[in-house]
């Protein structure tokens, strides 16, 4: 099944991410970490157990860990 872009992971605990920002789509749901670019930084996520349900999809849930900077 083709889901063309779809969202497939809710990111959380990262306070620079807010509302539709949170619902990313990952080519591999089943990765450990997700990296996403925002600004000048790159916020950090490692996958849970957890689920939540979004628009009636099953969204795996991603869990923020840190930030790093871009070097210059």
């Amino acid at each position: 099944m083709n889901d063309n872009g779809a969202p497939n992971v809710f990111l959380t605990g990262a306070a620079a991410l807010t509302g539709a920002e949170r619902l990313r789509h990952v080519a591999d749901v089943d990765v450990a970490k997700v990296k996403v670019p925002l600004g000048n930084r790159y916020e950090h996520f490692e996958a849970s157990s957890e689920t939540t349900l979004v628009d009636d999809r099953e969204l795996r849930v991603f869990v923020w860990t840190h930030s790093t900077y871009v070097a210059e």
